[in-house]
């Protein structure tokens, strides 16, 4: 009995300590599978920067973060009243895109312009009806101060999307901190990389239920009545507040121009209305006698305009968005202004106010390339909107100008993988356990989804083997397939610069940040940092 009780207790605890090891191999491997082992050669790279060899130093490291410090602690609050305010809006420029682009643009520790800036926060970018949000809801949100329905802009929650009369009364609009400069006596303005009639940009301007009805024709092909419903083309040249912005700069000619009358500029093609108006000329001829009005729609007019001899400039220099940077350069369309030109000369024509200005600047192709899953022109898109507040911060006094920059949304794209530092941000970042490699930027969503799966097996495509997987244009994969990439609904970053700039960190609303704006410019019927 003895020898039996012994041997069962000999099992037992030969078997609890091998289901120790057990458990401890298990855990170890789940470890192991956390964080993989890359390999060896890999380790071994020094990195790709400049600082190559002393970032294996613990001096380097110790050095940058005391020099980090001693600038954080030498900073002081700017309380200054703002002359100028300039609101910088990437379009879609989520988070990972920020990184995407420092990475692509000169490097992982090398800051974009705007990272530059003391002051960050996050911006909460739902819509009211919406957990995710558009274009068109955000802008009402960012430039008005009120948070709006999916699709709807410059009205509140009260208005439905497609509601061809609640938009008309006149109860249910905000107005946009471009208006509230303009009251203060402020001059006003917009850059955009978009058409002028698009959803960011008409946040400045416009009251409308949907968002498409950028013309006559898509109000009528909704069961709107046109006469009843001004488009937003109209609204820019007779709503009350457009036609009184000093500069309006970007694409969108085929909105003002009738399909069958007119021709446009360039294209010789037919606008998109249907109500025989040409709303360029109409906006020509809509200013007060003797007011110097000019239009241009090719970069040499844009270059050639006289700030001091110009009272309003309207430019579109496309029928529909401006083109890609990337198009601009590699296919040499030398008559296609770049974002940075357009600020240039806005800023030239707004400065001419001894009052001030309030400019709104959109780099709105970053989103355009997402939704399409062109990684390539996004990122582009986002070093050349970088360029462009460069300028801007260059150009103006911190003391005297604030400058705003954040984002509309998010997007579902994401940075991952184990890639090599230096890595080619395009390039692919491992292997997966297909036994084919795979790429450092991938979307949820999106139509990049069918072309990363073999037609024929059925499985994942190598992109090694894709002989325009070095094109501009070339689709990253996508987790499933949707007609167009959906937004993310993650917060955004905010930076600032300037007189206040201290007011934009933290996480808020966004419908805070024109508040923030005016409250550091003294415009507006709220809170104002001026006693008078």
């Amino acid at each position: 009995m003895y020898r039996t009780v012994r041997a069962v207790l000999t099992l037992v605890t030969v078997f609890g300590v091998a289901l120790g090891a057990a458990s401890l191999n298990d855990e170890y491997d789940s470890d192991k599978r956390l964080h993989p082992r890359l390999p060896d050669e890999n380790l071994k790279k020094l990195p790709s920067s400049k600082n190559a060899e002393q970032e294996q130093t613990i001096e380097y490291w110790r050095n940058q973060a005391k020099a980090t410090v001693e600038k954080l602690v030498e900073k002081k609050e700017n309380t200054n009243i703002a002359k100028n305010v300039i609101m910088f809006l990437g379009d879609g420029m989520s988070i990972s895109t920020v990184g995407m682009a420092r990475v692509y643009a000169g490097g992982e520790e090398i800051p974009l312009s705007f990272e530059k800036f003391p002051y960050v926060g996050m911006s909460k970018t739902y819509c009211v009806n919406y957990q995710v949000a558009d274009s068109a809801c955000t802008a009402t949100a960012y430039l008005t101060g009120v948070k709006g329905n999916y699709e709807t802009i410059g009205v509140n929650a009260h208005v439905s999307v497609r509601d061809c009369e609640a938009a008309r009364n006149r109860s249910t609009h905000t107005s946009s901190i471009g208006q509230w400069a303009m009251d203060a006596g402020k001059d006003a303005g917009i850059v955009t990389t978009t058409r002028v009639t698009h959803a960011s940009p008409s946040g400045m301007y416009a009251h409308i239920a949907f968002r498409d009805w950028e013309d006559d024709y898509w109000v009528r092909q909704d069961g709107c009545d046109a006469d009843r419903v001004d488009d937003i083309a109209e609204q820019l040249v007779y709503g009350e507040t457009a036609p009184r912005l000093r500069v309006i700069l970007g694409g969108g000619r085929r909105e003002f121009m009738d399909r069958d009358i007119h021709e446009d500029y360039e294209t010789k093609q037919g606008g998109y209305r249907s109500d025989g108006r040409h709303l360029i000329n109409e906006w020509l001829r809509n200013g007060p006698v003797g007011e110097n009005r000019t239009f241009v729609w090719k970069r040499s007019d844009l270059m050639a305009v006289d700030p001091h001899r110009t009272d309003r400039l309207l430019g579109m220099f496309e029928p529909s968005h401006c083109v890609y940077n990337l198009d601009r350069v590699h296919k040499n369309l030398v008559e296609e202004p770049t974002l940075s030109e357009m600020v240039d000369k806005a800023t030239d024509i707004l400065s001419t106010n001894p009052e001030g200005f309030f400019l709104f600047v959109e780099g709105g192709r970053i989103d355009h390339g997402h939704h399409d899953n062109q990684a390539r022109y996004a990122i582009d898109e986002t070093v050349e909107f970088a360029k462009a507040i460069e300028l801007a911060r260059k150009k103006y006094s911190e003391e005297d100008t604030l400058i705003v920059v954040t984002s509309d949304h998010s997007h579902s794209v994401s940075f991952a993988g184990y890639p090599n530092r230096g890595n080619d941000i395009f390039g692919t970042a491992g292997t997966g356990k297909d036994g084919i490699p795979y790429m450092t930027i991938s979307y949820a969503n999106g139509l990049g989804f069918n072309k990363h799966v073999d037609p024929v097996k059925g499985t994942r495509a190598n992109v090694r083997e894709m002989p325009d997987a070095s094109e501009d244009n070339f689709k990253f994969p996508a987790m499933l397939p949707v007609e167009l990439e959906t937004h993310g609904g993650e917060d955004v970053a905010v930076y600032a610069s300037g007189p206040w700039s201290h007011l934009f960190t933290g996480s808020y609303e966004q419908n805070v940040i024109p508040h923030m704006m005016a409250y550091a410019s003294c415009i507006g019927n709220g809170l104002k940092a001026c006693k008078n």
